[in-house]
């Protein structure tokens, strides 16, 4: 997963699939650590899903706390920005448009505090704080606004630039496109909580006990007198 989005930020991904095993050729293991890392993701995933005691207590978690599902959409935005920040801040050096780091700023200051009021805006059982849950959604329309500004800017500076000499403009234009994409879908999980929450409370996550007949056979005619 992690390398599969990699090639996607890269832009070419044959010419990276040729390039990461040419490297592991050559002795360089990083990109086999990320493969490796891959790997365990996957597995992680594949054994979840597989064993049933696990998927009921993944489902129990959710069932207690369907918070955690925007959230972890709404924290995988800001890995996703901060994890790429290089490409971001490249960018904004050589295209220098008006505002832009400004604009970088308030994205990260915003996806930080947003988690914050994403946390206290569904306390577990009580009812939901209103008031951080508003701030929460102004924030993520901060962070929308600033995307789409910083995607305008960069494509004015391509116009008037050599796009080829600066290939880490495409990584950072992919990154911003991706950032959008999971905020809208994380305010979205928030907007629609009080919705699925309904939903998963139908999920049967109950333990079967078999008793096999041996309850039937239990004399309970002493406790009678």
């Amino acid at each position: 997963m992690i390398t599969l989005y990699s090639l996607y930020l890269s832009g070419n991904i044959g010419e990276q699939l040729a390039d990461m095993f040419r490297q592991i050729g050559q002795g360089n293991l990083q990109p086999l650590l990320v493969l490796a890392a891959d790997a365990i993701l996957i597995a992680a995933a594949v054994l979840l899903l597989c064993r049933h005691e696990s998927r009921r207590k993944f489902l129990v978690a959710i069932k207690r706390k369907p918070r955690n599902i925007p959230l972890c959409v709404l924290l995988l935005g800001f890995v996703l920005y901060s994890f790429n920040l290089t490409a971001i801040s490249n960018t904004t050096t050589f295209a220098s448009g008006p505002n832009m780091g400004l604009t970088g700023f308030v994205t990260m200051l915003c996806s930080v505090l947003l988690l914050v009021c994403c946390m206290n805006a569904f306390p577990y059982r009580k009812k939901t704080n209103v008031k951080m849950l508003a701030l929460m959604f102004a924030m993520i329309g901060v962070v929308l606004f600033c995307d789409i500004h910083y995607l305008s800017l960069i494509r004015d500076w391509v116009k008037a630039e050599d796009y080829a000499t600066h290939p880490y403009i495409g990584t950072a234009q992919r990154v911003i496109y991706s950032h959008i994409a999971v905020m809208g879908l994380g305010a979205a999980l928030a907007a629609t909580l009080p919705i699925y929450r309904q939903w998963l409370k139908k999920i049967n996550t109950s333990v079967e006990v078999e008793d096999n007949g041996r309850m039937e056979a239990i004399d309970i005619s002493r406790e009678d007198g």
